[in-house]
């Protein structure tokens, strides 16, 4: 597998690592943006913070959780109204004539039109629902609902910050491939040279310069490879940070690397269970299920309305007089049991449903602080090994230039440390880039990708 192909399919995994995103914005989504400013003539020097700073700003997964709190905000408020007082003022003006034969009326002797007549009606009417359960538990499960979608925003923030960093180490990545290669055909170019030298005196077969030509073009053709991955992994950085995609950028920061000392896992795993913004998240939305399912039992609950109004009537409003309502109302369900009881298991298997995927989730949680932790081992594994691996075959590749160039061996044993150094080069690349991303992943599972800087560092 090469680089690229590696590094591709490390990338792959980190969208699946969203455990516990609720109805909002989905996994892609934090792959896009909404694009902030226009394209300048000049390059932009971008650090990992100035990109996680854009991405927390821009981030279409974070402009999404935003509008969906706002939405969850509204409907809190909707749902808060039943339980208050509706006060009304309402003014009415009134001319009226009246044919009372239209109307059936034909007395003789009594006038056949009535009117033109009038009158003024200035009243305030008030109706309030004093007893009213379902209206209570439905507000509490909105205002449940709220607090789900504020942490879900919250969380959405260290998601961002997982993704950008992916997409920021990842072009960083792409870039020590570029560098690794443009330093392995420039070896490939003095090798064939040597080639072509020693065929033209005679001491080396065209089968040395054949080898040659094909390493130095194989180099060359990997070198555009890892070119053009760079290109189109930089577009999918400036898609995820908002950045105009027509603006040319340079990354300032190189990639980080320090060795994570040993960590006590289960108190890693309580500080995830106490931080992560999704699991809290998820229980605040099984909290409204369980007000959901009260809300369906108290439908069976009477109601108790208060309806009144009190104003002025009259010709006109000096000649008006005060006049007022009052009334009450105790509605009780006597026939609705079919209904009442749909409503309620309906209601039941919400609940169910949310409470399994919360015990899910709580696993989920486990799970991702022990995989983190397992693959940054692995990864700091591999960086030490791809280190020994690089300096090793530097040093093949040296005394195999330096035996063919003395004319002790062909240039079998030099193509092959050339290979050797350029998969020692990639394997090195592929694991740093592992090893800071799965950092990058521990802290959002540990529900403080804010705090990322602590997790590169390695302290």
């Amino acid at each position: 597998m090469g680089a690229t192909t590696a590094l591709s399919a490390i990338a792959q995994q980190i969208p699946a690592q969203i455990p516990g995103q609720s109805a909002g914005p989905t996994a892609s989504s934090f792959q896009g943006s909404v694009t902030a400013g226009h394209a300048t003539g000049q390059t932009l020097d971008l650090s990992l913070d100035d990109a996680i700073q854009r991405g927390l700003k821009n981030n279409l997964g974070t402009v999404l959780s935003g509008t969906q709190t706002a939405s969850a905000r509204a409907q809190r408020l909707s749902q808060l109204q039943p339980l208050l007082p509706d006060v009304e003022f309402n003014a009415h003006e009134a001319v009226s004539q009246v044919d009372l034969a239209a109307e059936g009326l034909r007395i003789p002797g009594f006038p056949t039109i009535i009117g033109p007549f009038g009158y003024t009606d200035l009243r305030a009417s008030l109706s309030w629902s004093l007893v009213d359960v379902k209206s209570l538990r439905t507000y509490l499960a909105a205002k449940h609902q709220f607090t789900a979608a504020e942490l879900s925003e919250q969380d959405a923030r260290d998601m961002v910050v997982l993704t950008v960093g992916n997409g920021y180490m990842r072009v960083l990545a792409d870039q020590g491939l570029i560098d690794s290669f443009v330093a392995q055909v420039a070896t490939a170019k003095v090798s064939l040279d040597q080639a072509n030298a020693n065929h033209d005196a005679g001491t080396s077969p065209k089968l040395d310069v054949l080898r040659a030509q094909v390493d130095y073009q194989s180099l060359q053709q990997q070198l555009i490879v890892a070119q053009n991955s760079f290109d189109k992994d930089k577009l999918a950085l400036a898609r995820a940070i908002g950045l105009p995609l027509e603006q040319n950028f340079n990354l300032s920061d190189k990639a980080p690397y320090a060795v994570f000392d040993k960590l006590d896992v289960d108190a890693l795993i309580k500080q995830a269970h106490a931080n992560r913004k999704d699991l809290a998240s998820m229980f605040e939305q099984t909290k409204a299920a369980e007000e959901q399912r009260k809300g369906a039992t108290a439908d069976r609950y009477p109601t108790v309305v208060f309806n009144g109004d009190y104003g002025v009537i009259g010709v006109n409003l000096g000649t008006s007089h005060g006049t007022g309502d009052a009334q009450g109302t105790l509605s009780v369900p006597v026939f609705k049991e079919y209904g009442l009881r749909g409503e309620a298991q309906i209601a039941q298997s919400q609940l169910d449903t949310q409470n399994a995927q919360l015990s899910d989730l709580n696993a989920q949680v486990d799970a991702d602080v022990r995989d983190a932790l397992l693959d940054i081992e692995a990864a700091q594994k591999q960086v030490e090994v791809a280190r020994s691996s690089v300096d090793l075959a530097k040093e093949a590749l040296s005394e195999s230039q330096q035996r063919y160039a003395s004319g002790v061996d062909d240039n079998l044993a030099v193509s092959q440390a050339q290979k050797s150094v350029a998969q020692a080069n990639d394997q090195y690349v592929s694991s740093l880039y592992r090893s800071n991303v799965a950092k990058l992943s521990l802290a959002r599972a540990l529900g403080a990708g804010q705090d990322y800087k602590k997790y590169l560092g390695g302290k």
